[in-house]
């Protein structure tokens, strides 16, 4: 089995949050660094995916960066740079905004994989389609996405629709939930103070 690396997606404009989602902080801890924390024990090596005029962002420097190649064809720019860097290499690609997310998720995931596979995701908990933003990409998945972005369809999720995908059940209900605006975020922080308080009452 093709080693497994790391990439956590970082690099979007966050319109709708009207803020970098990488930086917003969840219990005191900013999404990104929470997110390559988790995801970097995992693999053999993990990277932070971001735009050019990122680069010298204090928050993104830090960690090992993989530059988009292209512009304007959203998460899809991440992924095939990281393919293109290192194309013979499975990525655990995983999106920066997920507060939910917990090692047994990821875990689930990595356990996942199997010979004749170009894929591993989750179910979605919303449409049942496969979750693209924490999901493993082996290399002929993520040549499916680059002939697709050729052909002008830029959605991953496609992607992992035309690729031989195993598919899993969520692990924790809850934790692919993405964060994408102020009132989402409002309510992930209620959820999240929820969360803590059952744990010390535990």
């Amino acid at each position: 089995m093709r080693s497994l690396c790391g990439l956590v997606l970082a690099g979007g404009v966050s319109r709708r949050m009207g803020q970098d989602k990488a930086a917003l902080a969840y219990e005191g801890r900013p999404q990104l660094d929470r997110a390559f924390s988790l995801l970097a024990p995992r693999v053999s090596r993990c990277f932070v995916s971001l735009r050019e005029d990122q680069k010298t962002d204090a928050l993104r420097c830090v960690y090992p960066g993989i530059t988009d190649r292209f512009q304007k064809i959203g998460p899809a720019a991440g992924l095939l740079a990281a393919h293109e860097e290192y194309p013979d290499v499975a990525w655990l690609v995983l999106a920066c905004d997920l507060p939910f997310l917990d090692a047994p998720t990821l875990d689930a995931l990595i356990q996942g994989r199997r010979d004749g596979y170009t894929a591993v995701a989750f179910r979605s908990e919303h449409d049942g389609l496969p979750e693209p933003f924490c999901a493993i990409w082996e290399p002929e998945a993520l040549e499916i996405l680059s002939r697709q972005v050729v052909a002008g369809r830029v959605g991953p999720r496609q992607a992992l629709i035309s690729s031989v995908t195993y598919l899993l059940p969520s692990c924790t209900p809850g934790a692919l939930d993405n964060i994408n605006t102020p009132g989402e975020r409002q309510q992930a922080e209620i959820r999240l103070a929820r969360c803590q308080e059952q744990t010390c009452q535990g």
